[in-house]
């Protein structure tokens, strides 16, 4: 078992910050956190790009290799995979593993259960010691069938999945049900409006994920903070240092302006 696949323990599940860029990474690496995560709107929105359209497999490998080798265990979330061809997205795994990754979100879109058994086998095989959580949409864009997610879950799983995740699942019952049944880690998205984290635990989760959450907040209250400033109101919340900021990238050398 891996370090990374150690930390996933029914009843005191791995909580997973997402982070879209090295200062954000590393800024929680620093509170504690264990294992971070990317999360692809993220990166997406940070370069430009549309989520889930397979437009940023540059830009995921890029930041990967910038955090593989930081003090903290990564995941990388890559959408479908980029591409549909088993192969090509085994060998964009490779890369994630050569370059230091942990882990790897591929979702399968609800798109052909077949299809994407067949790129998480092939990821198994190019990079075996990666960890590959395998996402269904059936509740995130689907009906939720609980079937349906079931059997697609099991497809995964047998094609090597060693854990699986289902985002937009919140009811408690269901996600206890489900959680009983499998014999790989059960991965959920963390919904303000949803159980706690530590409800989740009793529940059985084993991983609760932040999404995109973090770069939203981070949108929000910077927002907020100019807005407030615009209007004469005092701002609020916390702001890290200049240095705290600099210091993972090495800081600067000489004086600084800070502006």
């Amino acid at each position: 078992m891996t370090a990374f696949a150690a930390l996933h323990r029914p009843g005191a599940p791995l909580l997973l910050p997402c982070a879209w860029d090295h200062a954000s990474a590393f800024a929680l690496a620093g509170q504690g956190f264990p294992a971070v995560g990317t999360t692809s709107l993220g990166v997406a929105a940070a370069n430009g790009l549309p989520d889930g359209a397979s437009a940023t497999r540059d830009e995921t490998l890029r930041l990967a290799l910038t955090l593989g080798s930081g003090p903290f265990l990564l995941t990388v979330d890559a959408e479908s995979g980029f591409g549909d061809d088993p192969d090509e997205v085994g060998e964009f795994a490779r890369q994630l593993a050569a370059v230091g990754a942990a882990g790897i979100n591929l979702e399968d879109a609800l798109g052909p259960t077949g299809r994407h058994a067949a790129k998480i086998a092939a990821v198994k095989s190019a990079a075996p010691g990666l960890f590959v959580n395998a996402r269904t949409d059936t509740y995130w864009s689907g009906d939720g069938d609980p079937g349906e997610t079931a059997r697609r879950l099991d497809a995964y799983r047998e094609a090597g999945a060693d854990g699986v995740f289902v985002p937009g699942l919140t009811d408690p019952a269901r996600i206890a049900e489900l959680a009983a049944r499998l014999d790989v880690p059960l991965n959920v998205l963390h919904s303000p409006n949803g159980p706690t984290l530590p409800h989740l635990a009793d529940l059985g989760v084993a991983r609760v994920s932040l999404g995109s959450l973090l770069y939203r907040r981070a949108l929000g209250a910077a927002l907020e903070t100019a807005t407030d400033i615009a209007a004469g109101r005092p701002t609020v919340g916390t702001t890290p240092s200049y240095e705290e900021v600099a210091a993972p990238s090495g800081g600067r050398q000489g004086p600084v302006c800070r502006p």
